[in-house]
């Protein structure tokens, strides 16, 4: 079929169901997400369908999860993980960053680590403490991972594929705020030609600014982008997708044709993915520049509770006050 609205959630269960399908070495693990279906649901029906054999259902250990799928990885399966929440992953922190970010090295290429973890990330929900992490930069940072985040249903669909079929580890960043939110997605028996994994994507374009966002920020972004052109602004909108490796080449065409940049995500800005993108892009268009470049993001504190996170979070008006700041310049 083509041409199917889904929710992000039901693009990445439809995005497992046919690795799957395709690959018998493809198998999940993780925390209910066999008989349940994840606390999102996103593996919903995959254990009746594909059996407990290759919808594992394991103990609250994240440790032993990322460790034994390791050892699946190192005898030619393609497991793919699930961290329940973003908070949950640290006590799997030394097995990732130990382990499977450094086994292709340690082994002077002649092991592979073809796994996926997944990690439902960010705020917006309304959770308590831990369930509302944006940890990416240090996965991001760390030399060995390749680091992904979806914003929409088709996206989800075709990058959680492409994740598996990698040879490489990768951390899939999924925004659980948008779960729930529904996009045109293509879903055919052909791979998806105009979709690289590692490319940013052209969300909106623009001639004035450019917004750098991924994950649940690129909707926020967007709203931004049509609130400006009301005021006669053209804002063009990145949607990175690739955290690590950086699709540099599409950032910085944006900038330089637009000679403004405002970066925009939720994690906290200090010693973020956000301070590298801004560098790099200092680096490489420091004379096609008309302001300095921005960043909207957390603030350096712990996560608030969840009656204070709209306080926290990036907002429509706080992206606009930045551009509004760019534009003073």
């Amino acid at each position: 079929m083509s041409g199917t609205r889904l929710s992000l959630a039901k693009g990445l269960n439809a995005g497992l169901r046919k690795a799957m399908d395709k690959d018998p070495k493809v198998v999940l693990m993780g925390e209910d997400v066999g008989k349940l279906g994840g606390v999102f649901r996103i593996t919903e029906g995959l254990q009746k369908d594909f059996g407990d054999h290759r919808v594992i259902d394991t103990p609250l250990a994240e440790s032993g999860i990322v460790g034994t799928a390791v050892g699946l990885a190192l005898r030619g399966y393609r497991p793919v993980v699930e961290i329940q929440f973003d908070g949950f992953v640290y006590p799997a922190f030394d097995q990732i960053v130990s382990r499977v970010a450094k086994m292709h090295a340690r082994s002077l290429g002649h092991l592979k680590m073809p796994m996926v973890i997944r990690i439902p990330c960010g705020g917006g929900i309304g959770a308590v403490e831990h369930h509302s992490e944006s940890n990416e930069a240090y996965f991001a940072h760390t030399a060995g991972l390749r680091v992904v985040s979806c914003s929409n249903a088709a996206d989800a669909y075709w990058m959680i594929q492409q994740a598996i079929e990698t040879d490489d580890p990768v951390v899939f960043f999924e925004p659980k705020r948008r779960y729930h939110e529904r996009g045109e997605t293509e879903i055919d028996e052909g791979g998806s030609p105009d979709l690289g994994l590692y490319d940013a994507r052209v969300a909106k374009e623009g001639s004035d600014l450019t917004l750098l966002c991924y994950g649940p920020m690129v909707k926020t972004c967007l709203r931004a982008a049509a609130a400006a052109e009301e005021e006669g602004r053209s804002l063009e909108v990145i949607d990175l997708r690739s955290l690590s490796p950086l699709d540099l080449p599409t950032i910085t065409s944006s900038v330089k044709k637009t000679g403004r940049a405002v970066i925009v995500h939720e994690a906290q800005t200090f010693v973020s993915l956000g301070a590298e993108i801004a560098a790099r892009v200092r680096e490489e268009c420091f004379y096609h520049l008309e302001a300095p470049v921005l960043r909207v993001g957390g603030y350096n504190i712990p996560y608030p509770p969840s009656r204070f996170e709209e306080e926290y979070l990036p907002t429509l008006d706080r992206v606009l006050d930045a551009v509004d700041r760019s534009f003073a310049h």
